[in-house]
């Protein structure tokens, strides 16, 4: 069985919550609390791939204030300004993401991330 990890924000209810559900079902989780130690770009492009999304904006908190002052909602701005923007400003990466093996999922609702266990 392949491991699984979690993008965790211990502020985040919606974190704490999918981070209980693993414990729960017995799964052996690794935690990585994204805003104490960041994410690089690479390691972005990789989780929005195994996420399937079809831009970053898709896997951003698009209503954080950083979003809006950045302008990173604006048509022009590319994928990869948008994934500068989450390196630069880790809180704009919508959390919890758990990922498998090649698949990820993001925990809203946290039942969401049991169809990659």
């Amino acid at each position: 069985m392949s491991s699984v990890q979690i993008l965790h924000n211990p502020r985040c209810s919606k974190s704490r919550q999918t981070l209980t559900l693993l414990q729960e079902k017995g799964i052996d989780v690794e935690v990585t609390e994204y805003l104490k130690h960041p994410l690089t770009r690479e390691q972005l492009e990789a989780i929005a791939t195994k996420l399937g999304v079809s831009s970053p904006r898709d896997m951003m908190r698009t209503k954080e204030a950083e979003y809006k002052e950045l302008a990173l909602g604006e048509s022009s701005v590319t994928d990869e300004q948008l994934f500068d923007a989450m390196v630069s400003v880790p809180k704009l990466i919508e959390r919890p993401v758990v990922i498998k093996g090649d698949k990820a999922r993001i925990g809203r609702p946290p039942e969401s991330v049991l169809d990659i266990l």
